[in-house]
Formats: structure tokens, C-alpha cells, sequence
């Protein structure tokens, strides 16, 4: 069983060590490319155990714990207690991961280790179990190489996100409190003592923590699926004809497929120009409210409806109208793509969002106007020119591309499939 390592050194931030990428394979726990170091207590040290070896976090009595464990982790905004065997997420929450460093020797600049590097290994596939790894890398040091994890669980799978800008490096030089690079999870970056030289003497006075920040968010399985219909008809479609002044029914069924509960569950609907919303027409039936509740509001199409909690196999409808209107439709058939997206978690920047759509088709017919033609001769009555209904094709997205922003509509004589 680990010791919690405890070593107050003022508020951790996020921090990087450079070096090579380690496969997750690789490291089991703590662990060295000397094939298992060999550990000190201070009062050995003291007395020159190491001697003029330069050998990293192998002090077994250190106050705050073994530093064989050097990497901890605790959720963001927590008490300052650090976890060094595993640690339970919860979706949505983030937690900072840390990197205690120490050159033990301890005559200080006399012995100052070079090219000293911090890398970080987040895992980038979804588990029930996930380590994060820390190694620390120094070309004149002996062993070179050291690592440590830290478990992440759930009883659920989950995935780890780096937070982009959040590695950090504490000590007491001058460079307590820099940023450190984001290479720091994608092949490591030098740390030091007062600059980012890759230096850093001996001794307590000159270990450092370096931090990073990870979000878990869980692994949601569920579906979406959108469909429409003329408003005061029978029977769900994938498209429908309609015509201006028209009103269309929209509905999104979600299902949760997963074995956890999902919590937050958020719907979200993009309709494209030409239709308009009809204020306060959502309802929605689930298995709380089976005969349907009306929703005020258009919460629907204005960024997002949270609709609440379903448990494994639950599901729920969401129904809405819209009105066909007149705003650029072009001659021909309009092919107006509605999107429906549904996520879980009631985040600003969800992740695993679904989508899917639903077509309104509106034929427009348009009449060229007539041009006068000059008579060729007085006595030969004028032909007129042939008139019939043009073809306007407006701009469209690829079919088959994800709607992010806003709905759109295909103008053509044709319905595109």
C-alpha cells in the first residue's frame, strides 16, 4: 500500500516533465530503468550513502511519505489531500494530477542533475480503470529513468481529458508559478530551478511539484432519432411536403442504452431558415410524465432543454412545431434539414454529442418576367419568348457533414436523398 507523499511546497498548480512517450503497458505503479532502485533514509543520505551519485525521489522516510510514490491526485478545488494509490471521479469533475521531484543528493549545486525532463502519459481510451503516469528523465542521473501512477475509477467507463494550458511547476526559485508547456502529455519538457534549463541541484530546497489537470466524463450509450409530420395529420416521417403557412411537427426520442443512469440529459434542436418556431408548443412524455407535459418557453431551439434523468432503458419524446415561412426560399423544391442533438451532462462544452435530422420539402414556383422583343418587320407579329419556371440551387452544406451552428436549407428541382 502507498504512504500518501504530503510535501507542502504552497498551492499546486499544472507542470510538465520532458523525455520519451511511455506506452501504459510499460508501467506497472512505481518503477525505474535501473530494474528497481535501490531506497535511502535520510540519516544514510546524510552520512553519504550516494555519495557523488545523482539519483531521483528514493528517500523512504521523507516526512510526508516514500518518494518512490511521487505522483498523487485530488479533485479540483478539494482539501489539499493527495491521493497516491487510486482515486473514484465523478463525471464531469476535474481533477489535478501531481508530480513531486527531488534530486536527493544532497551537496546542492556541487551535484546538479542535467537535462531534467517531466512527462506526463494520459491515457486516451475509455475504461473502468485508468493510470495516469509520471516519469521524470535525467541524463546524468542514476537510474535515468523514473515513473509512478495514479488510478482513476469508476464503476462506470469513463474517459481523461487533458486541460490544454493547465501544466504548472512549484518550487522555491524564481520559477514558481510558470506555465509549462503542453508538451508536457506528448513527449515531456524540461523543468529546472530558476529557469527552464533542465537543471536542478540537490537537496530539499531545490524539489519541485509539477501539476496537470484531467476531466472525466463519463461514457454514455444512448440514441437519438428525429422525425416530422404535417401538424393535425397521422404517422412520424423522415420528410414531408409542406407548403408556406404550413405548420410541421417535430419529434426527438431519446433512449439511454447505457447500464448507469444519465444525468443532465440535454436536447437541443437547430432549425434551419424558412421555419419558425411556435412559442410554447413543446411537450414532452417520459416515464414520469407519460401522458405528455407542456413546456413553455423555446429553450428547444435557444441553446438547449435539459430534460432531466433516465435510467438504463428509459426513454423520453420531446414534440415541437414549426411554421413554413417565406424568408429567401429559392424556385423549386427546398429541402429545409432540421437537426436534433441530444448530449448528457449540462456542460458549456459537451462531449459525445448525437444528432439526427428530419426533412421539410417546400415546392416554390417562380415565373420569369416577359421581355418586349423588337418586331423584325412591321407586318410580322411579334414572338414572344419562351417562358417556364427557373432553377435556383442554393448554397448547401455536404449531407452527410454535422450541423454545429445553424439549420440550412437545399434549394433544387429535385429532392437530394
Amino acid at each position: 500500500m502507498k504512504k500518501g507523499l504530503k510535501i507542502a511546497l504552497g498551492a499546486t498548480a499544472a507542470v510538465a516533465l520532458a523525455g520519451v512517450n511511455y506506452a501504459p503497458s510499460l508501467v506497472s505503479a512505481w518503477g525505474d530503468n535501473g530494474g528497481g532502485r535501490t531506497t535511502y533514509t535520510i540519516d544514510q543520505i546524510n552520512k553519504g550513502a550516494i555519495d557523488d551519485k545523482i539519483v531521483f525521489n528514493s528517500i523512504s522516510d521523507n516526512p510526508d511519505g516514500n518518494e518512490l510514490y511521487f505522483v498523487s491526485a485530488r479533485a479540483d478545488g478539494s482539501a489539499n489531500i493527495w491521493n497516491t494509490n487510486d482515486i473514484t471521479v465523478e463525471d464531469g469533475k476535474t481533477y489535478i494530477v501531481r508530480m513531486y521531484v527531488h534530486n536527493n543528493n544532497p551537496r546542492g549545486t556541487e551535484m546538479i542533475a542535467k537535462n531534467v525532463t517531466a512527462n506526463f502519459y494520459v491515457p486516451t481510451e475509455s475504461g473502468t480503470e485508468l493510470s495516469v503516469n509520471g516519469f521524470i528523465d535525467s541524463t546524468n542521473a542514476t537510474p535515468s529513468s523514473y515513473w509512478d501512477s495514479v488510478v482513476f475509477k469508476s464503476s462506470q467507463n469513463f474517459h481523461l481529458e487533458y486541460i490544454s494550458g493547465s501544466a504548472l511547476i512549484e518550487n522555491k526559485g524564481k520559477l514558481n508559478g510558470t506555465k509549462l508547456s503542453d508538451n508536457i502529455v506528448t513527449g515531456g519538457t524540461l523543468l529546472g530551478y530558476d529557469s527552464l534549463n533542465g537543471e536542478i541541484p540537490g537537496c530539499f530546497g531545490y524539489s519541485a511539484f509539477v501539476t496537470i489537470k484531467v476531466k472525466a466524463t463519463y461514457d454514455y450509450n444512448f440514441s437519438i432519432k428525429k422525425q416530422v409530420k404535417i401538424s393535425g395529420t397521422k404517422g412520424w416521417k423522415e420528410s414531408v411536403d409542406a407548403k408556406v403557412g404550413d405548420k410541421v411537427d417535430y419529434r426527438i426520442i431519446f433512449e439511454n442504452l447505457s447500464d448507469q443512469t444519465a444525468t443532465d440529459v440535454v436536447l437541443k434542436d437547430i432549425l434551419p431558415g424558412n421555419l419558425k418556431f411556435v412559442d410554447d408548443s413543446m411537450k414532452l412524455t417520459n416515464g414520469s410524465h407519460p401522458d405528455g407535459i407542456a413546456l413553455s418557453g423555446n429553450d428547444i431551439v435557444a441553446g438547449g432543454l435539459n430534460i432531466g434523468s433516465y435510467k438504463k432503458n428509459a426513454n423520453a419524446a420531446l414534440i415541437f412545431t414549426a411554421e413554413v415561412v417565406d424568408e429567401d426560399l429559392g424556385c423549386g423544391n427546398n429541402t429545409l434539414r432540421n437537426w436534433a442533438q441530444a448530449y448528457v451532462g449540462n456542460g458549456s462544452n459537451p462531449t459525445g454529442v448525437k444528432q439526427d435530422d428530419a426533412d421539410v420539402v417546400v415546392a416554390k414556383t417562380c415565373s420569369e418576367p416577359v421581355e418586349p422583343v423588337e418586331p423584325v418587320e412591321p407586318t410580322t407579329p411579334e414572338k414572344l419568348p419562351e417562358t417556364g419556371a427557373g432553377s435556383i440551387v442554393a448554397s448547401a452544406l455536404g449531407l452527410g457533414s454535422i450541423v454545429a451552428s445553424a439549420g440550412y436549407y437545399i434549394s433544387s428541382r429535385k429532392k437530394l436523398a
